[in-house]
């Protein structure tokens, strides 16, 4: 509770709370609640339909999940994540926010909730005598409507806003006062933004956050901080989108997860004075390279998600691994031996975060217990040596490697797949059964 009357000390003027959970989709869904209602939420939790976690991406049921009609659309007993409630700066009147997880009415963590995935799988890694040493590298759009369409945000009162302009600095200066309130609001709710950047497309940046030794906080704070840039962004007269990939001609948004292990006493176990890292690093390679066909629904989630891997785009096309080379999947990045880690370039900035780090540490979970080899690291354009088709071509196709996938299933737990797969097949049909202007282009006068 001490958490909470620090909140309401520090904030008299916060009347209103968003309380959320995250979904399977990554989508944060809740309600408003009164500042009143809070003492009772973290003293006994607060009833929300199980079938909140069963939504598709658009907010539609999925009966197939079980969650609906068949459960009676029951509740589940949503608690508050530590740490989580926090101000909202970007919001009037001023309103606070809260995380939730869910359980069942046993007390157990509820099988459709992601956040609980991630929690099994750092569990392993402890079993194991590891802890995951965490941080999340976001890419994502800042974009405006504009004569009815949408066009990059930024570009000056005399700029080209179409430019690509990759680390420029002028980009940045275009938008500093929606960047300084970005990390105002984060530094008021303690998120650990760093390093910030214009990427390879006009309007498209990347933030970095500081890696944590606590894998839920990181990711947690990586979903604060997606909802904060969305909200300051919006204040702005901007759309700040994680979409894989807004424009057919331009980069995709990827999500990079760096990540290490730390032993009992806190040392990098894959740290080395040899660039490669130790044998333990390189199995843990193994295991992601062996896994990542199989596990792609979960990193690149949506129809979108398709079109941001292609040769010579900077997104990888193949689970290959090298040092310091951005050509690859898994890259061992430069830098001093105590900081030696591998960092995950393969998912799409749509993928749920939660899964997408629990399938990132159970995949290397897998390459150290099986000593998996990695072989060779990749030296130079690792594009050119990327001939074998690993990833799933489809959205189609990743679904169904997902279904049959017995490391998948064990990972994420089983129930949980049910649903995931659930809301990914519907989305996938309503999808496909849409007659988009491209068909009429195509097929209308000619077919």
């Amino acid at each position: 509770m001490n958490e909470l009357q620090r909140f309401l000390s520090a904030h008299p003027d916060i009347d209103a709370v968003q309380v959320f959970i995250t979904d399977a989709s990554g989508v944060p869904r809740g309600k408003s609640v009164r500042a009143s209602e809070l003492e009772a939420i973290f003293r006994d939790g607060r009833r929300v339909a199980g079938s909140i976690l069963g939504l598709d991406i658009t907010g539609r049921d999925v009966d197939a999940t079980g969650l609906v009609w068949e459960a009676g659309d029951a509740d589940g007993l949503c608690r508050p994540v530590r740490g989580t409630l926090l101000p909202s700066p970007w919001i009037e009147p001023p309103t606070g926010q809260l995380m939730l997880t869910m359980h069942d009415d046993a007390g157990q963590p509820a099988a459709a909730d992601p956040r609980h995935a991630l929690a099994r799988a750092i569990e392993r890694l402890a079993a194991m005598g590891y802890t995951p040493v965490v941080a999340c590298e976001l890419e994502f759009y800042l974009l405006r409507e504009a004569r009815g369409k949408l066009e990059p945000a930024g570009g000056g009162p005399f700029g080209d806003a179409a430019r690509i302009e990759s680390y420029s600095l002028t980009r940045l200066d275009d938008l500093a006062p929606l960047f300084a309130e970005v990390h105002a609001a984060a530094k008021a709710q303690g998120l650990p933004a760093e390093t910030l950047m214009a990427e390879y497309a006009p309007g498209q940046f990347e933030i970095t956050l500081h890696h944590r030794a606590d894998a839920l906080r990181a990711v947690d704070e990586a979903i604060l901080f997606k909802r904060l840039l969305r909200g300051v962004a919006r204040k702005h007269g901007c759309i700040a989108t994680f979409m894989a990939k807004p424009f057919a001609e331009h980069a995709g948004s990827g999500l990079h997860i760096h990540v290490s292990l730390a032993d009992d006493s806190g040392r990098n176990v894959f740290a080395a004075e040899d660039p490669a890292g130790t044998p333990l690093l390189r199995h843990a390679i193994g295991g992601l390279a062996a896994t990542v066909g199989e596990s792609f629904l979960v990193f690149a989630p949506n129809a979108n998600s398709y079109r941001r891997y292609r040769s010579l785009s900077y997104a990888p096309v193949a689970p290959t691994w090298g040092i310091n080379n951005r050509t690859v999947s898994l890259r061992v990045p430069a830098g001093p031996p105590a900081s030696r880690h591998i960092e995950h370039r393969i998912a799409g900035a749509d993928a749920n975060l939660y899964l997408a780090v629990a399938t990132v540490l159970a995949g290397l979970a897998q390459g150290i217990e099986e000593r998996s080899d990695p072989g060779a690291p990749v030296e130079g354009n690792g594009y050119a040596i990327a001939r074998s088709r690993v990833f799933p071509a489809s959205w189609q196709e990743a679904i169904e490697r997902a279904a049959g996938s017995g490391f998948l299933h064990a990972a994420l737990g089983a129930a949980f797949m049910k649903v995931f797969l659930a809301v990914k097949r519907q989305e996938c049909e309503r999808f496909m059964a849409e007659v988009t202007p491209l068909d009429y282009a195509w097929y209308l006068r000619d077919s």
